[in-house]
Formats: C-alpha cells, structure tokens, sequence
C-alpha cells in the first residue's frame, strides 16, 4: 500500500471519528401538516417538507430559523422495540415549539424517515449542516458555503 492511500485512509478515519463526535444528544417528536405558515415564515404557503420546530433549546430567539441539521434516531424514549430505520435526514428549521416534548419536533415525513411514526418519541443525534448555494446568475465558481 502507497504512502498517498495510507494518507488518504488516515484523513478519511480522523473525518469519521471528527464527526461522530460533533453530534449532539437530543429526542425528537413529530408534528402532522400543514407546515406553512409558520413562525420563522408567516408569509410563506408551502415549501419543503423535511422540516422541523425548534425546541427552546435551539430556538435562541428566532436564531434558528432557517437553520439546517442533519438528525438521525439512535432508539426509542419509550417501550417501543426498534424504531430506528438506520437513515438519516436533513431538515430545515421552519417553526418554534415551545411545549414540545423533545429537542426537535420533526414533521411528519422527515421522522418517517429515519423511525417508525408508532415511536412517537425517540433519541436522536444531530448537527447543524452546510449547504451549497449559488449566488448571483453569473455563475461565479461552485458557490459559497451558507447555513
């Protein structure tokens, strides 16, 4: 084996272990549409339904909106065997929830993803996530790094 695959191995590792140990300890519920309007988008009718309230634990007044985080179940809150599906799914916070019963309050279709809707509640960990985004129409490069 080269020294360069030896190298390119060791980055790869110290990135996975880097990133498991960002991830935050939480629980999550879920809430039924519709999504829109919200509190972070009272204007707003429809739009993407990976979507979440946030906790006061992340709202920080208003702060969070808009906010992307990648979350993923780790098991059940409750007796319920097995509700992970082993997925993970990012979402984008669009709404505050101040009696919720967990961290975040997933909508419906982002908690089907990644646990069993019978679950109700469930441990999960999560990390706020980058995404790409284009700014401008003349195309400048790949974009810039934005929440």
């Amino acid at each position: 084996m080269g020294v360069q695959t030896r190298v390119l191995m060791m980055v790869g590792i110290v990135i996975c272990l880097a990133s498991g140990v960002s991830a935050i300890q939480g629980s999550a519920t879920y809430y039924d549409p519709p999504y829109y309007p919200s509190a972070c988008f009272p204007n707003q009718q429809n739009g993407d339904s990976n979507v979440a309230g946030a906790s006061n634990v992340l709202w920080n007044n208003r702060a969070a909106c808009g906010r992307r985080y990648r979350v993923r179940c780790t098991g059940a809150n409750n007796l319920f065997p097995r509700p992970c599906t082993g997925a993970t799914v990012d979402v984008k916070i669009v709404d505050y929830c101040s009696k919720c019963n967990g961290t975040i309050n997933l909508s419906r279709d982002a908690f089907s993803k990644i646990a069993d809707l019978k679950a109700g509640n469930i441990r999960i960990e999560y990390n706020q996530v980058w995404r790409r985004v284009r700014f401008g129409s003349e195309g400048l490069g790949s974009g810039r790094l934005a929440w």
